[in-house]
């Protein structure tokens, strides 16, 4: 029961400063439990920042942020030795990966070596330099932003890349009167400033403990990898979901479960987060037109076509 309330302490205080957006900061939380990264990938200037930065006020993480501009070398964010002539050693400069939470702004501006560097800390949990690894800090959490494809100065993300963000979510517009009330809070000063700590890095372990014994039956696995295997067979893609797309999925719907105040998960759960879990992980045809919406479409079209089991 604590733990509910924590977490709901958590999604309250990143609600200060994220207006109307209450199932994005929800799932993201979700991701964080699960040991994910998260992908915004929407236009500039709706709030992918603002909640970055409130997740890291309201759970107490260490943060950075690094712009994704084209001149970004993988040693900013490894680090690198730099000669110190007092020791006549060469010692350790840590780079921006080296924090709990990483705001990587516009992902998809960055050159291929640049994402090489930042892959191998999202998948590995380490930095590799001059050929010694370091591990990253516990808990480590990307959250990447990227522009919409097609903008200027942006490229696609590879497949690879892709796969390794447990959710894609856009927040997009808000309405005007949640606009109204963004801009009544932001003129007497508030929305990030007002976020207060709700937990720390010891009480996030325990969230994710929590997490961690939620029971998931057979059934349920079952449906997931159903779920998986149609996109494997739909007509319209070149690739479906991987196997690290099951387990991520599976992971998200016993954190989905865990903030729905239950220990055990309900196909409910899978179908919350499955469209945001898979759709950027589908490759289409090469040639093929449609963007981010197409991947969304087909992964709707799976979800209806499969039919969820039954529990007793």
């Amino acid at each position: 029961m604590r733990e509910h309330q924590l977490s709901a302490q958590v999604v309250e205080e990143v609600k200060k400063a994220v207006v109307g957006k209450d199932e994005v900061v929800v799932k993201t939380l979700a991701a964080i439990l699960s040991r994910g990264h998260v992908l915004l990938e929407d236009i500039p200037g709706v709030g992918k920042t603002t909640m970055a930065i409130a997740f890291s006020k309201a759970l107490g993480l260490t943060y950075h942020r690094v712009q994704f501009t084209p001149d970004v070398m993988p040693s900013d964010l490894t680090g690198f030795s730099l000669y110190n002539r007092t020791t006549g050693q060469m010692e350790y400069q840590p780079g921006a990966l080296l924090c709990n939470l990483l705001l990587a702004d516009e992902l998809n501006r960055a050159t291929s070596r640049t994402q090489s560097a930042l892959l191998e800390a999202m998948e590995e949990g380490r930095v590799t330099v001059d050929g010694v690894s370091r591990p990253v800090p516990d808990p480590f959490l990307v959250i990447a932003t990227q522009n919409p494809a097609g903008a200027s100065g942006t490229q696609l993300l590879p497949d690879s890349q892709l796969d390794r963000f447990a959710l894609r979510l856009t927040m997009g517009y808000p309405t005007p009167g949640q606009e109204l009330e963004l801009l009544q809070r932001k003129l007497r000063g508030g929305l990030s400033g007002e976020v207060c700590q709700a937990a720390g890095r010891e009480e996030l372990a325990q969230l994710r403990g929590q997490t961690d014994r939620v029971f998931v039956d057979d059934a349920v696995l079952d449906y997931i990898l159903r779920l998986v295997r149609a996109t494997r067979a739909h007509p319209q893609l070149a690739q479906g979901a991987s196997p690290r797309a099951s387990i991520s999925v599976a992971g998200l719907s016993r954190a989905v479960a865990f903030l729905r105040g239950r220990d055990y998960v309900v196909p409910e759960d899978v179908a919350y987060i499955w469209v945001d879990a898979v759709a950027h992980r589908l490759v289409f045809p090469a040639g093929s037109s449609g963007g981010s919406g197409r991947g969304t479409a087909v992964a709707r079209e799976v979800l209806d076509s499969v039919r969820p089991p039954r529990l007793r």
